[in-house]
C-alpha cells in the first residue's frame, strides 16, 4: 500500500520536475526544449514572460531540479515537495485557465502531491501548530 500512495507519487513527481529542469537548462543554453507540448497563445506569451524576466525562468529550473533530485533520491523529500509546490500550484492554475490540454498531468500531479503531503504531514504539522510561549 505505501508503494502506491508514498513511493510511486513521489518518483513520479520528482521525475517530471526533473525533466523539466533539464529541459529548461537545455532551453537556456541552446535556446531549443526538448519537449514541445502543445500550448494555446496565452500560454505561450505566460511562458514567453517567465523567460523574459532574466531571473525568474533559471530560478524556477534550479527549484525544479533541488526539489526533483531530493524526491527522486528520497533524501530529505518533504522539504523537496515543500519547495515545490508552489510551483504545482501555479502549474495547476496555468492548465485550469491558459493551457487545458495540459489538464490530465496537472490533475495527476495535483493528486500525487496531496498523496505526498499526507504521507509527509508529520514534518508539515509543526507549521501550523499554534506558537508556545
Amino acid at each position: 500500500m505505501r508503494f502506491f500512495s508514498v513511493t510511486l507519487p513521489r518518483v513520479a513527481v520528482g521525475a517530471l520536475f526533473l525533466l523539466s529542469a533539464v529541459d529548461g537548462f537545455y532551453f537556456i543554453a541552446t535556446g531549443q526544449n526538448l519537449i514541445h507540448p502543445p500550448k494555446t497563445p496565452q500560454a505561450a506569451q505566460f511562458e514567453a514572460a517567465l523567460i523574459a524576466s532574466g531571473f525568474l525562468w533559471p530560478l524556477l529550473k534550479m527549484v525544479n531540479l533541488i526539489g526533483g533530485l531530493s524526491l527522486l533520491a528520497n533524501r530529505a523529500p518533504a522539504f523537496g515537495l515543500a519547495l515545490i509546490l508552489p510551483v504545482i500550484t501555479v502549474i495547476v492554475g496555468f492548465h485550469l485557465f491558459l493551457n487545458p490540454q495540459g489538464l490530465p498531468i496537472a490533475v495527476l500531479l495535483a493528486v500525487c502531491s496531496l498523496l505526498l503531503i499526507r504521507a509527509y504531514w508529520p514534518q508539515y504539522s509543526g507549521l501550523f501548530a499554534a506558537e508556545r510561549v
